[in-house]
């Protein structure tokens, strides 16, 4: 095999996509003091997304950039949120090309990691992460439904198969209670049931009964 042939072998590999779409959405800043940044940030004119205490005693404080589709958190250690469909399947995707990668997990009451995935899967509270070489730190987060505000429901987008087949899928398990509460009948109309269903979903609205 020649080096040109080599080389476009090595670069076809390389670029082979992954089942699930990594969508680098949250920067992690380090700051030393969380009122004097949110100050800073809010008088740039940045959308405050969010600024509570997690159960942990840890606190959140989330901006978004005018046009953005990456936010920043701030706080005391840099790391980097990829936001993720299917934990699951990122995680063994991960692991399958090399990557050393921490077991799932989510946030208890108190502080600390609880081994395995959110019990109710609850959208943005499964997480895993590893590091590169260099130690950069970056941390998988399992979104299916978004907080109120994160997208625009007029720009409703799925960047991959698969998370698109997992939006129909939960879309057809809600569709089916629909269907139990209107008195078992078959919906006709269940294609804009559907397609209302996942923009509410990933806009996060109130979801259609």
């Amino acid at each position: 095999m020649s080096n040109i042939q080599a080389q476009s072998t090595t670069a076809s590999e390389s670029s082979t996509m992954p089942a699930v779409a990594l969508k680098l959405e949250v920067a992690v800043l380090p700051v030393a003091d969380v009122d004097r940044a949110k100050r800073f940030y809010a008088g740039l004119g940045w959308r405050l997304d969010a600024d509570f205490v997690r159960k942990d005693g840890s606190r959140a404080v989330q901006f978004t950039p005018p046009g953005s589709p990456c936010s920043i958190h701030l706080a005391e250690t840099p790391s980097f949120y990829l936001v993720v469909s299917d934990i699951e399947m990122a995680h063994a995707e991960l692991a399958k090309r090399g990557v050393e990668i921490s077991e799932i997990f989510h946030r208890g009451e108190g502080p600390g990691r609880v081994s395995g995935p959110d019990p109710e899967r609850r959208s943005y509270a499964s997480l895993a992460s590893f590091s590169d070489p260099d130690g950069n730190t970056w941390l998988l987060q399992e979104v299916t439904a978004r907080l109120p505000g994160r997208v625009d429901r007029n720009v409703t987008a799925f960047t991959s198969p698969t998370e698109l087949a997992a939006a129909l899928r939960r879309a057809a398990e809600a569709h089916g209670e629909h269907e139990k509460r209107t008195g078992g009948q078959r919906d006709e109309n269940w294609p804009d049931w559907y397609a209302e269903y996942m923009v509410r979903e990933q806009a996060g609205e109130e979801l259609p009964l």
